[in-house]
C-alpha cells in the first residue's frame, strides 16, 4: 500500500484537512471518518488498479501481480473478500466579510 501512495500526489492530504481549514480562517472544523466495507466483486476493479499501478512502477513483478489480483478474485468468489477503505469528510463555517 505504501507503494500505492507513492504514486498519489498527496497521499495523506486527508491528514492535513483540519490544520489547512484552520490555517484559512474557517472555524467550527469539523472531520469525520467513514469506512466503507466492500466484501463481494464490486471493488476488484479497483483492487486490479492498485496492483497494476505497483507493478507499473517496478515494486512488484508481474507474477506477484497476478498471483495478489487472482488471490482477491478467488477470494471474493469464495465470498471473503474484505475491503476497509476509509472516507474523510470535512466540514467548516467562515463568518462573512
Amino acid at each position: 500500500m505504501h507503494s500505492r501512495a507513492d504514486l498519489i500526489t498527496n497521499p495523506r492530504a486527508a491528514r492535513g484537512y483540519r490544520n489547512l481549514l484552520l490555517d484559512a480562517g474557517f472555524d467550527e472544523v469539523e472531520v469525520e471518518v467513514h469506512v466503507g466495507i466492500f466484501t463481494g466483486k464490486t471493488m476488484l476493479g479497483m483492487l486490479t488498479g492498485i496492483a497494476e499501478a505497483v507493478h507499473a512502477a517496478g515494486v512488484i513483478t508481474r507474477e506477484q501481480c497476478d498471483g495478489w489480483t487472482a488471490e482477491q478474485a478467488r477470494r471474493a468468489e469464495q465470498n471473503r473478500l474484505f475491503l476497509a477503505l476509509p472516507l474523510f469528510l470535512a466540514s467548516a463555517t467562515r463568518a462573512e466579510e
